[in-house]
């Protein structure tokens, strides 16, 4: 049991140790505060204590991760941290909506048809890349090198069959580097080219336009807008279809931002090691770089390298479904509704100061009339937010409220683990899982479904939801319910 404080019926605070600095601010039902893991809180108070350090958020999906957890927000305005960030750089969710009716995929068969029409053009699974299917979009290495350094440029997107006008879908469609401008990238992707020795950025390359494993997936929906003034006003304003299907995806940067990532952990921790520096609760996965150093300078940029893979990997997913749709289903045509990331450092004015801002499982929300939205077409209404819940229990698209402020306009990234893998696998039932699916016709592209992913693995979605909504964070737009999923190819024999 923490010593966490309520301070609502969904929020609360964690006082800092030795109470030095602020509390941390708690996001969560009493249900949700009691059930966050030993390691969770244990992480959540060595983070707060970290050197610069002005604010931390734990959100109801929070859980134990690498070196902070999981669905938390840390913000500083003088040092980055690889940890609050973590190894999947820019992991990020999207949203194509389509013209089709929810009447047209009721036949399993053809859901089926398009099933198989996805994974045809998209591999999923760790390591996969764009020769083990068939009708993927080739990328090459010279393509690959302006992506990763430009992100969603016109170029990029044109060379790439992706609609170009996605791109002002985008939280970001583009990174820069340390000294904003991607000049810097450029830079530094050419010292990281050099010392390439086994060609290991060619085969990341080539995992561009697929899903990665474990909780990555694809999800086919029907779109079902909330029946108020409000919801339906921002569901236009964000082109949601009410009774139409729309896909919706989970992935990021695949191995190439994984290899960045834990690149700039070693080379952090060789640091340490070599000062002697303490590190924050000793733990070693929670290094950290000031501003103006070389080391936060390399970090930044290598960070910002696989966001923009992982922008375009998105953007790419989205243009082969599309693709793979209208073969099964001819005249059906799409729009990104949106691409928000939850695993990413930003800059953004807290408390009326310029800081970076760590989100890792945090998912941004930008309430109506912020700031950063001026002249975007969410200026008035706030910018869409992508809760994934489960198949089972559906997932949903929200808006920021402007009690939002109280999180660092940040939301929780999705339900949240309740067990790890291994303890998923020796506790749930394999037959129960796949039966509940099939009894809501939820159609997959795995003979068995991962059983570590399944949804009693996660956290309690609808009180998640009720947490996010009952602390004035968000309210519902619409949600979104499963027809089928498309997961980890590994596991799919």
């Amino acid at each position: 049991m923490s010593d966490i404080i309520s301070t609502g019926t969904a929020t609360g605070i964690l006082p800092a140790r030795n109470n030095q600095g602020k509390p941390i601010t708690v996001i969560g039902t009493e249900p949700i505060r009691n059930g966050f893991d030993p390691l969770c809180i244990k992480q959540a108070l060595n983070a707060r204590s970290a050197p610069g350090v002005t604010d931390l958020v734990l959100n109801p999906d929070a859980h134990g991760g690498y070196g902070a957890p999981v669905g938390c927000v840390l913000v500083s305005p003088t040092h980055v941290y690889p940890g609050p960030v973590g190894v999947d750089i820019k992991c990020s969710m999207s949203l194509l909506q389509m013209n089709v009716d929810a009447e047209q995929i009721v036949d399993r068969t053809v859901r089926r048809a398009i099933i198989n029409a996805i994974l045809e053009r998209l591999p999923t699974g760790t390591g996969k890349g764009q020769r083990s299917v068939k009708k993927s979009r080739h990328v090459n290495v010279t393509q690959g090198k302006q992506l990763v350094v430009e992100g969603a440029s016109p170029s990029v997107c044109q060379q790439l069959g992706i609609p170009v006008h996605w791109a002002e879908h985008c939280e970001d469609a583009f990174h820069v580097g340390h000294d904003n401008s991607p000049a810097s990238l450029d830079e530094r992707l050419q010292t990281l080219l050099q010392a390439d020795t086994r060609n290991r950025f060619e085969t990341k390359i080539s995992q561009l336009g697929s899903y990665g494993g474990g909780n990555h997936f694809g999800e086919c929906e029907v779109v079902h807008i909330a029946d108020n003034e409000r919801a339906q006003q921002t569901a236009e304003t964000f082109g949601l279809k009410h009774g139409k299907v729309a896909f919706l995806s989970h992935c990021g940067s695949r191995g190439f931002g994984h290899d960045l990532a834990t690149g700039q952990f070693r080379s952090l921790q060789h640091k340490f090691a070599t000062w002697d520096i303490p590190l924050p609760g000793e733990d070693r996965e929670l290094v950290y770089a000031p501003l103006g150093t070389r080391e936060a300078d390399l970090y930044i940029d290598d960070m910002s390298l696989g966001a923009n893979y992982a922008t375009i990997n998105h953007l790419l997913i989205n243009a082969l479904v599309l693709e793979a749709f209208q073969e099964v289903l001819p005249g059906t045509q799409g729009d990104l509704v949106y691409f928000i990331s939850h695993n990413i450092a930003r800059q953004e004015v807290v408390n009326n100061v310029k800081s970076w801002v760590h989100r890792k499982g945090a998912t941004r929300a930008f309430p109506a009339g912020h700031h950063a939205l001026k002249g975007t077409k969410f200026e008035a209404s706030g910018h869409p937010i992508l809760l994934p819940g489960n198949p089972k229990d559906g997932s949903v698209v929200m808006v920021a409220n402007a009690g939002a402020e109280k999180s660092c306009y940040s939301v929780n990234h999705g339900a949240g683990r309740a067990m790890g893998r291994k303890d998923a696998a020796r506790r749930l039932d394999q037959k129960t899982v796949d039966t509940e699916l099939d009894a809501h016709d939820i159609l997959s592209n795995c003979r068995q479904y991962p059983i570590d992913e399944a949804p009693a693995a996660y956290k309690d979605f609808h009180e998640v939801l009720k947490s996010v909504e009952e602390a004035d964070l968000a309210t519902t737009v619409a949600t979104l319910k499963a027809r089928f999923v498309i997961k980890d190819g590994d596991k799919a024999d």
